[in-house]
């Protein structure tokens, strides 16, 4: 996504002209970008070489996940829908591990049935239901065991899943005991230790620290474990002040621990495949001002863009055509949702904006789509696939008449 000639351009269409063919507000995704980003993260790890499972809650549209599976990635999933779409996208069964805290009988057995490569179990009750159901079938089934490792990633609280406090994982005490009681079932084959510590993680450092609790807690299990699942994780710049993860170090860390554990590493990474691949279109509705403040309201709202208002994240936005005319006063980007917290960015100044104008809010790729609703009983957006300059509709818009 860049200028030119002082219009903002997705590859080589102008996001003047999507909005005037598909509407707003609408997600766009740049094809290029996603490509890119597989291949850079690919070349971030080549020399351990680890299976790539895409974290499917961070973006199911199917097309999407279509495009993912035509570069070799596997699935992260947290559902039986989200395994269903996966599957339907092509995703090989032995490239689908099954995460979460909360999976039903039903979602197991589905799961079990499907033959995926693992069931990454968190509590020692899912272990006994995985085993119950794999009695009945008379099938041995592969799984994975979370380890809670107590460690503070140093991001946002609210995507924070790797401290004691956090609903995820096992204890390295319950851990441990579990492995002891479910080593020598005769229909459970534990054959990976899972462990993540959160998500928009920007500093190698918690990353370390994780993998030394699992290089100790692997020594203390005396257990061989075919895979280690590292999660994902890794952040993304969402503005200029963020800082981005160095892979260079993260790879030499996870190098240096395989050097004494010989096990395959799977990453599940979400955001740094798609969140920077696609802009949210919006246009303005009105803009009211005060003394102290233009507000700017959008026809975009919580319910297509829920980040802002759950996390406090921070999302850029990018006016259609450039200007260099500068309004020194504070601008608040608000959705017309009643709701104080249906607001998206407030910056001291911004360029000259009028009624009508089309925007784009960035970096929406990720946690976009999949947290909209229908909330004050709106239409969900339309999803855009952008390939150089050619676009084409990959979620037609919601109708309220599909709903009411």
């Amino acid at each position: 996504m860049n200028y030119k000639k002082n219009s903002l351009f997705i590859e080589n269409i102008s996001i003047q002209k999507i909005a005037k063919k598909f509407g707003t507000p609408s997600y766009c995704y740049s094809l290029n970008k996603l490509k890119l980003n597989i291949r850079n993260f690919k070349k971030y790890f080549r020399s351990i070489n680890p299976l790539l499972c895409f974290s499917v809650k961070s973006n199911s549209n199917f097309q999407i996940l279509k495009e993912i599976n035509k570069m070799g990635m596997g699935a992260d999933v947290v559902s039986k829908g989200e395994l269903i779409m996966a599957l339907k996208a092509g995703i090989s069964p032995k490239k689908i591990v099954f995460s979460g805290v909360g999976k039903t009988f039903d979602e197991l057995k589905f799961a079990i049935d499907k033959n995926i490569l693992l069931i990454n179990s968190e509590s020692e009750s899912e272990i006994n239901q995985i085993e119950k159901i794999s009695k009945i079938k008379n099938k041995k089934i592969d799984i994975g065991i979370r380890l809670n490792p107590n460690i503070d990633s140093k991001t946002l609280k609210k995507i924070s899943t790797g401290k004691k406090e956090d609903k995820f994982g096992l204890t390295e005490i319950n851990f441990l005991k579990a492995i002891n009681k479910f080593k020598n079932s005769k229909n459970l084959n534990i054959r990976c230790l899972s462990v993540h510590i959160g998500s928009q993680i920007t500093d190698h450092k918690p990353y370390a620290k994780m993998l030394k609790v699992v290089r100790s807690v692997i020594k203390k299990s005396n257990h061989n474990f075919d895979f280690v699942d590292l999660g994902g994780g890794m952040g993304i710049k969402y503005n200029k002040e963020t800082k981005k993860l160095d892979y260079k170090k993260y790879n030499s860390i996870i190098k240096n621990f395989l050097n004494k554990y010989r096990t395959k590493i799977i990453f599940e990474p979400g955001r740094s495949i798609i969140g920077d691949t696609a802009l949210l279109l919006t246009r303005v509705l009105y803009i009211k001002k005060t003394s102290k403040i233009n507000f700017v309201i959008l026809d975009a709202a919580m319910n297509d863009l829920m980040r802002p208002a759950l996390y406090g994240s921070r999302h850029e936005i990018m006016a259609s055509i450039k200007s260099k005319k500068m309004i020194r006063k504070k601008h608040e980007f608000v959705g017309p949702i009643c709701e104080t917290t249906d607001k998206f960015l407030s910056v001291p100044k911004f360029q000259t904006l009028r009624e009508k104008d089309t925007l784009a809010i960035c970096d929406v790729g990720a946690y976009g789509m999949v947290l909209s609703s229908n909330y004050n009983l709106r239409t969900k957006p339309s999803e855009i696939l952008i390939n150089q300059s050619s676009s084409k509709i990959i979620t037609k818009r919601q109708k309220l008449n599909n709903i009411i």
